[in-house]
């Protein structure tokens, strides 16, 4: 992966999460994704931190999408790996987050969410 396909898949995930359509968010996945973060087990109730599978994220964001009509990304920087990328973001709340993408082709198959000390979510 290279840094401009990185750059542009940011600005397009950005714009996704900020249109707060839901079927956007979740074109560039794979129906086998896995996701990890803090905010599945606020959100859902799963100790694991963990969904699996396009269904499961549609529930856990779709619920996430519901408690935080404000929701808004901005993107920081972004990152380029062999075959992932991250997202370092600042969130409505103004927490930095980052969001670390693993595709195969070009859908993501695996991603985790990681916060710092400023709320994700109040």
């Amino acid at each position: 992966m290279d840094l401009a396909f990185a750059q542009k898949f940011a600005t397009e995930w950005q714009d996704a999460w900020n249109s707060h359509d839901l079927d956007r968010i979740l074109a560039h996945y794979g129906e086998d994704v896995t996701f990890s973060s803090p905010m599945i087990e606020r959100f859902n109730g799963d100790p694991s931190g963990r969904v699996r599978g396009k269904a499961a994220l549609r529930e856990y964001w779709s619920t996430g999408l519901s408690r935080m009509p404000d929701l808004h990304f901005e993107v920081m920087d972004v990152r380029a790996g062999v075959d992932s990328l991250v997202i370092d973001f600042r969130n409505q709340f103004g927490g930095r987050v980052y969001e670390v993408l693993t595709f195969r082709g070009d859908r993501i198959i695996a991603g985790f969410g990681a916060y710092g000390t400023v709320p994700a979510a109040h």
